[in-house]
């Protein structure tokens, strides 16, 4: 396999690099650039397998500092020979004349059976800064995992062949990564401010399949398919090395699993309008895009989505003189108390008034597993999302120790519940129901005691890495 890989410099000549050696890498400000991964020889071709040109700078910022971040964009093609010039000499015009770092461009071509790669060959030969990658295997996520893997750029973004995203977002995209902000930054089609061109239907799906997005796996971006999108390189290797899907998918896929790992992902309002001169099978992606979210939830229970990121240190005090609060001590446990009790109050509440309802057609013990059931996997949920939330612990652990708590509390209220009707004269659902709420009480700082010095126990932080 042979590479070339250009310099920072504009015009500078790439070197050759076989598969067994090093890729030359541009030194950052303060640390030196990880070796770069290999590139799977299964995915590419023969005898050129990773070509990409040297980075560019603006004609208005001719002297873009050295220092500055590097961005490689990557525009993966299959069978787009009358697309691919259109949108390459315009892209190119666009970064010639407006990026303020140093930039190239990459074609990535999916194993395409026109002219597709001739033409970009052709145009890599006519426009300085441009690159080919051809792989024998088809596929989207093939492509990106690729190239994003073996870049030597500081940041990575990807656009589709069709400029349906309109390139004034481009800017704002980059930006909060250069400067260390953010890790990921997406486009948005449904982000307010967001204005699109496209038609009834496939903005129906669009909008359907993020609201299943957001209900499924409670993430808060708003468009996870827009075809826009960029990442720093440093925290991007990790979540590729987690990534299965080849396709569409990946996307998707990717920004689940930076939500899992809690990265900041940058959304950016764009303007887009739809090309009806489109390969995407809308139902039949629609239909992989669902298996894909439910491997992906399965891999969140089972914690194989946890990425190995780099440290990122804590937020600090702009202010010389400011008076912070301490994250580890009085604050933090404030904090948690304040979100345990309210949370208590209401599943408190909510279990009383459910076993009411229930208790109209079951015996005491079986609407009481029934509503402690239903209850217990609301507040332990809530509590990781909101008094735990600096916690590392997954779903699973979170989970499973309150099912143990589970059975404790049950066994107290069921013994709490069972005692007053042996003790009463005339038992009455209403009043079983306030016995029930008492003895919640108990098992509510219980469970608070358990969970914060146990289940959702804070790991004693690593030394931070440099500043990002």
């Amino acid at each position: 396999m042979n590479t070339s890989h250009g310099t920072t410099a504009a015009g500078a000549a790439g070197r050759p690099v076989t598969a067994s050696g090093s890729a030359p890498s541009r030194p950052a400000p303060s640390e030196s650039v990880p070796s770069q991964p290999a590139v799977p020889e299964s995915v590419l071709s023969e005898p050129t397998a990773l070509r990409t040109g040297p980075f560019q700078s603006s004609v208005r910022f001719p002297r873009a500092a050295r220092g500055t971040a590097t961005v490689e964009i990557v525009v993966p093609v299959y069978n787009e020979e009358r697309a691919l010039p259109g949108c390459l000499r315009t892209l190119h015009a666009r970064l010639r004349d407006e990026l303020p770092y140093p930039w190239r461009i990459t074609v990535a071509d999916n194993a395409s059976t026109d002219r597709t790669l001739e033409v970009a060959r052709e145009l890599a030969a006519e426009l300085p800064g441009v690159g080919v990658v051809h792989l024998d295997r088809k596929g989207k996520g093939v492509a990106l995992r690729t190239v994003w893997g073996a870049s030597d750029a500081d940041i990575v973004a990807y656009m589709d062949v069709d400029l349906s995203t309109g390139l004034d977002g481009l800017l704002p995209l980059i930006a909060p990564l250069a400067n260390g902000h953010s890790d990921l930054a997406i486009g948005s089609r449904l982000a307010p401010g967001a204005r699109t061109l496209r038609g009834l239907r496939r903005e129906f799906v669009s909008r359907s399949y993020n609201a299943l997005i957001r209900l499924t796996h409670g993430v808060r971006f708003s468009d996870g398919q827009c075809g826009f999108k960029a990442a720093r390189t440093e925290v991007l290797r990790p979540l590729l090395e987690l990534t299965r899907d080849d396709g569409f998918f990946f996307d998707t896929e990717l920004l689940l699993l930076a939500d899992h790992n809690g990265l900041r992902v940058h959304e950016v309002p764009v303007d887009w309008v739809e090309d009806l001169d489109t390969r995407v099978d809308l139902v039949g992606t629609a239909v992989k895009d669902l298996r894909g979210l439910w491997r992906v939830a399965r891999m969140k229970s089972a914690g194989d989505a946890v990425a190995e990121l780099p440290p990122r240190p804590g937020p600090v005090a702009e202010h010389p003189d400011a008076v912070v609060a301490d994250r580890g001590g009085r604050g933090a446990l404030t904090w948690e108390l304040s979100c345990f009790i309210a949370i208590g109050i209401a599943s408190t509440v909510g279990h009383a008034l459910l076993y009411w309802l229930l208790r109209t057609w079951w015996p005491p013990l079986v609407a009481n597993l029934v509503a402690q059931t239903v209850l217990t996997l609301a507040n332990t949920e809530a509590n990781r999302r909101l008094t735990f939330r600096g916690s590392a612990t997954g779903p699973v652990r979170a989970h499973v120790g309150a099912g143990l708590l589970f059975v404790f509390g049950y066994l107290l209220t069921g013994a709490a519940v069972l005692g007053y009707r042996q003790i009463a004269d005339d038992p009455t659902p209403a009043a079983e129901a306030l016995v029930l709420a008492a003895a919640y009480v108990t098992v509510t700082v219980v469970r608070f005691l358990v969970l914060r010095l146990a289940v959702f126990a804070r790991r004693t932080p690593k030394a931070a890495g440099p500043p990002r």
